[in-house]
C-alpha cells in the first residue's frame, strides 16, 4: 500500500474524514431500521431516503480522496449534511433511541451544532496545499 500520497495534516483529516462518511454510509445499508427511526415524518419514502443518503455518504467520501472530485465531492458532502439536519433534529425533539450514546439526549442535542463543526472539516479538507 502506497501512500505518498499523504504529506499533511489535511490529507490527514481528509483519509480520516472519508473513513467515517465511508463507515456510515454502509451502515445505512446495514442498519437501515435505525436510521429509518430519525427520518422526520414530513419526508416521503424514509427507507429509500435513508439508501440514497448511505449512497452519497459512500460517493463523497471517495470522491475526497479523489484529488479531480475532492471540491465537488466537498460541496455534495455539505449539501447533504444539510439535507440530513432536519433528522438530527427530529432526533433531539423526539429523544429517538438508537442505542449506544446516541441514547444521551444531551449528546443528541450536541450533534445538532457539531454538524456545523462536520461542515467545516469537509471544507477544510478538500482544499489544496497544508
Amino acid at each position: 500500500m502506497n501512500l505518498n500520497y499523504i504529506k499533511s495534516k489535511r490529507d490527514i483529516a481528509r483519509l480520516v474524514l472519508a473513513l467515517m462518511f465511508i463507515l456510515l454510509g454502509v451502515l445505512h445499508f446495514t442498519h437501515i431500521n435505525k436510521f429509518v427511526q430519525i427520518v422526520p415524518p414530513f419526508i416521503p419514502f424514509p427507507k429509500a431516503m435513508v439508501y440514497i443518503s448511505g449512497i452519497f455518504e459512500i460517493l463523497g467520501a471517495v470522491g475526497l480522496v479523489t484529488f479531480r472530485y475532492r471540491r465537488l465531492a466537498a460541496f455534495g458532502l455539505v449539501l447533504l449534511l444539510i439535507a440530513v439536519f432536519p433528522a438530527n433534529i427530529y432526533m433531539a425533539i423526539n429523544n429517538v433511541q438508537l442505542g449506544g450514546i446516541l441514547n444521551n439526549q444531551i449528546l443528541q442535542w450536541a450533534r445538532i451544532p457539531f454538524q456545523s463543526v462536520i461542515i467545516w472539516w469537509v471544507l477544510w479538507c478538500s482544499k489544496r496545499g497544508n
